[in-house]
C-alpha cells in the first residue's frame, strides 16, 4: 500500500479561516481537473490567526502536485 501525504497550506491574520475555506475549493478544483487519484481535501481552524487548507495526495504523485501548487509543508497522513 501507497503511503498518502497530507500537503498544507498557512494562512495567517483576521482572515485566514475564510481564505483556508476558499483555498479548499481551489484544491478541490485541482483534483478534478488533473484526475489525482485520491479526493481528500479540508481546512483547519487553528486559532484566531492561523488556519490551513490541506489536500491528502499517493506518494508517487507528491512531485508534481507540489511543484504545481507549492505548499507550505507537508506530513505523512494517518486516517
Amino acid at each position: 500500500m501507497e503511503r498518502k501525504l497530507k500537503l498544507i497550506w498557512d494562512f495567517k491574520g483576521p482572515t485566514a479561516n475564510k481564505t483556508a475555506q476558499h483555498h479548499e475549493i481551489h484544491l478541490k478544483e485541482y483534483i478534478i481537473s488533473e484526475k489525482i487519484s485520491l479526493n481528500i481535501t479540508g481546512y483547519q481552524f487553528i486559532n484566531e490567526m492561523h488556519s490551513i487548507a490541506y489536500m491528502v495526495v499517493n506518494e508517487s504523485e507528491m512531485k508534481p502536485v507540489r511543484d504545481a501548487l507549492k505548499p507550505h509543508r507537508g506530513q505523512l497522513y494517518t486516517e
